[in-house]
């Protein structure tokens, strides 16, 4: 069954994700776009496996129903396509991607006009048009000739564009030797091509095409980047930086091989944002998100704006003008000014230009950030869903976690048990058949007993 989820449709290739149902999806877009009288559309793709010719299928059937198509001549980050959509006026945005999935998947994004990640109107809207239509499809050489496909670079123009996002003067005089792992995915080096000329120094690792990704996720979680640690502790290198599959999201190791994830990026860069770029608007962060975040929005004087699992609520923040950042514990930061989209190069960049405009090292700045905020300690696991019998609706609630009253209970988006001083949460994801166990507590120590216990609440279900 073809389902849209969190963040696009992902099944895995050969068995739910195969040409014929690519077509059927594309010609139900193609069915809804001509509803609307529309008819430009953007088309990327990353490294996985058969994610070229997965994209000419979409393209060939766009096209077949006289739609006028770009397709990237190269894989392509995420989000330079979505900066197409809204910069080049096109009426939608595909990108055939799984982002940070397993090898064995691969998923089809849908980008809106604005450059944020479609809505759940718009998804339901194409699912109840698969099938209504015959499929169409044409040879690109005929759609070519046709002049209704044009095949060309989506890169340069976003490169272009960050270049004059960022303060580019200020970062080039930093001094920083940074070691970047692209996880085997579409982020390249396209930091690299946008500092130009410089003092910062990139080495990469995994910069290579391996559409098995070495036999590890490309997600940025600690797990799954062991070699970048070993490198980090070894004192070679300033900064690690880790951006996932399709480049939205990122991760970040520090001078002394700490593992730095999102939930410390996003209110580190909130106060870069609002304290030296001026912006004097909220922080956006999803149910899961650290509740150091809403410290940092507190100190500054701002709101805090708390949304369900998916960067697309966080897209809506932008698109009314509430907030200067938002983002997902899972990696993905976006920004006032540029698109309503998650980018990693994109906070790359921001962590820079912060080191340049507080004239500190990485390792300095964490170090006052946690002295002023404390130390918060976020887990997570996943739990296929096979092994859960029932729904999480029928799950007992404690009336405390190992001691500590329960004070409150947030369904936003799952279940989200909250105490003083931490909080476990499950949910069943939108994008992999898993359900996920969160926690988060001031110690290490508690965030891995929240863990254990959240896990056993899940088998007893």
């Amino acid at each position: 069954m073809i389902k849209f989820g969190t963040d696009g449709w992902r099944a895995i290739i050969a068995d739910e994700f195969t040409f014929e149902n690519v077509k059927k999806v594309s010609q139900a877009i193609a069915d809804y776009l001509k509803k609307r009288r529309k008819s430009k559309v953007v088309i990327g793709y990353d490294r996985r496996f058969l994610s070229k010719e997965f994209a000419e299928t979409a393209a060939s059937v766009l096209c077949a129903n006289n739609l006028k198509v770009v397709l990237s001549d190269t894989e392509v980050p995420t989000p330079a396509v979505s900066w197409q959509c809204r910069y080049k006026k096109f009426d939608l945005g595909i990108v055939i991607t799984a982002s940070h999935n397993p090898a064995k998947f691969n998923g089809l994004k849908i980008k809106t006009p604005q450059g944020g990640s479609a809505d759940k109107d718009l998804t339901n809207e194409v699912e109840s048009l698969l099938g209504k239509t015959k499929i169409k499809a044409i040879e690109l050489s005929r759609a070519k000739e046709k002049k209704i496909l044009k095949v060309c670079d989506l890169s340069s123009e976003y490169v272009s564009f960050l270049k004059k996002f960022v303060d580019l003067k200020k970062i080039r005089k930093l001094k920083l030797k940074v070691l970047v792992d692209v996880m085997y995915g579409a982020g390249d080096d396209y930091v690299e091509r946008i500092l130009g000329k410089g003092n910062v120094s990139i080495d990469y690792l995994h910069n290579e095409t391996n559409p098995s990704f070495a036999g590890t996720n490309p997600e940025p979680v600690e797990s799954n980047v062991s070699e970048l640690i070993k490198i980090m502790k070894s004192g070679k290198y300033d900064l690690g930086v880790i951006l996932d599959g399709d480049a939205d999201r990122i991760a970040m190791i520090d001078g002394k091989g700490n593992y730095i994830n999102a939930q410390v990026i996003l209110p580190l860069l909130a106060i870069h944002m609002i304290k030296n770029r001026k912006i004097a608007l909220g922080i956006g962060k999803t149910v899961v998100g650290s509740d150091v975040i809403d410290k940092v929005a507190l100190d500054l004087g701002v709101a805090c704006y708390e949304t369900p699992i998916g960067f697309k609520y966080i897209s809506s923040l932008f698109e009314e003008g509430l907030i200067a950042i938002g983002g997902e514990e899972a990696g993905g930061i976006g920004f006032h000014g540029y698109v309503p989209e998650r980018d990693g190069s994109a906070s790359f960049l921001l962590l820079l230009e912060m080191l340049s405009y507080e004239n500190k090292k990485f390792n300095t700045l964490l170090a006052e950030f946690y002295k002023k905020y404390g130390k918060y300690y976020y887990s997570r696991m996943a739990i296929p869903v096979k092994s859960v019998k029932r729904n999480l609706s029928d799950m007992k609630i404690p009336e405390a976690l190992y001691g500590k009253k329960l004070e409150r209970v947030n369904t936003l988006d799952g279940i989200k048990l909250i105490t003083k001083d931490n909080w476990l949460m499950f949910r069943k994801s939108g994008t992999e058949p898993i359900v996920r166990v969160y926690a988060e507590s001031r110690s290490k120590k508690e965030a891995d007993r929240l863990i254990a216990l959240g896990e056993k609440m899940i088998y007893a279900l």
